[in-house]
């Protein structure tokens, strides 16, 4: 189908100018093009006001996406979207109020199918997604309307690419695990939850190069309620060996420190070791040193529990200018890998 084929009578079919790919971007709802039967298929609805409760006895608003067919979970980050590779997949947006898009990051797709509506069009209505993914490893979807005001908001959620015999092995033939635990770090600033949907879009100044943030957050789990609540505790048996799928949420930088051993397997959605990428190997960090992820990274991690214990894991949102800990100090969070 050609182009001005799917975007008859959308804005699309109208003069491009410079705005077209900043403040006055395409809203369509095209077919998807070349369309197949998917394997598996999600859809998505955009939701607003969920009010989180802080550990100061606050509010603080998250937007989110959750399912539209499914009942609605009032869960925060967005559902984990989970799929095998070599899969034929459908992810459909259901965006009701403004435009919104669904960019499943690090995921090489075509551009009509990538969800970056500056380079193709944001989705008033809906728009169903079509990708076939061929790397195995930890990804994540968020929208890529305004996008650094939207993924500070919440909008975002984990995408998981199994190899074609399903969990249980980082890639085919590759490294099995028989525990996994996902760890979603984030940090939030209550002002920008006072700024408008557009905010700083089209290239005034709404202070989004101050980022102030006072609360931490393991997968959807605000510090300190992190040593305790079983969305962050990783529980074990001596003997297993655990997969911990690290995704880098937050505006900060962060470092991390493990109280055991951890083998680096995969970086970004890209195994490491495979037969094909022999040009790649994992890597050890040893129990308490330190590492870093910057936002969006992803460090998937095998750790062997080879003795009873709890060990403690320390997560530090570091400022970008002053590599200073964020809230004075107190942008830190702890939880546990507890073996028995």
């Amino acid at each position: 189908m050609a182009d001005d084929e799917i975007f008859e009578g959308t804005a699309a079919a109208e003069e491009v100018t410079f705005d077209t790919f900043g403040c006055d971007v395409f809203q369509a709802n095209p077919p998807t093009p070349d369309r197949l039967t998917p394997d598996v298929r999600f859809d998505l609805g955009v939701r607003f006001g969920l009010d989180l409760p802080t550990p100061d006895r606050r509010e603080i608003e998250v937007w989110r996406f959750d399912w539209e067919d499914r009942p609605q979970t009032n869960a925060w980050p967005s559902p984990t979207l989970r799929v095998r590779q070599g899969q034929v997949v459908h992810s459909t947006i259901h965006s009701r109020s403004n435009t919104h898009t669904i960019h499943h990051h690090g995921l090489n797709v075509t551009p009509f199918n990538d969800g970056v509506g500056h380079t193709s069009f944001e989705v008033s209505g809906q728009y169903t997604y079509q990708f076939q993914p061929n790397e195995p490893g930890t990804y994540f979807y968020h929208c890529h309307k305004n996008t650094v005001l939207h993924f500070e908001m919440g909008m975002y959620g984990l995408l998981i690419v199994d190899p074609p015999e399903g969990p249980g092995r980082i890639y085919q033939g590759g490294p099995t695990y028989t525990v996994e635990k996902a760890w979603v770090l984030d940090d939030l600033d209550p002002r920008w939850r006072d700024l408008d949907h557009q905010a700083g879009l089209c290239g005034e100044d709404a202070g989004l190069d101050r980022f102030n943030p006072k609360y931490f957050v393991v997968s959807g789990v605000f510090a300190p309620n992190t040593m305790s609540d079983p969305r962050a505790v990783v529980r074990a048996r001596v003997g297993d060996r655990i997969l911990i799928r690290l995704l880098n949420a937050s505006y900060s930088i962060l470092r991390t420190r493990l109280g055991v051993n951890a083998t680096v397997v995969s970086v970004d959605g890209r195994a490491l070791g495979r037969p094909d990428a022999p040009w790649s190997r994992p890597f050890v960090i040893p129990a308490n040193e330190a590492f870093e992820l910057t936002s969006a990274q992803r460090y998937d991690l095998l750790i062997d529990a080879n003795q009873a214990g709890t060990f403690n894991a320390r997560f530090e949102f570091l400022d970008w200018v002053t590599r200073r800990i964020h809230d004075n100090g107190r942008g830190v969070a702890n939880t546990r890998i507890v073996v028995t």
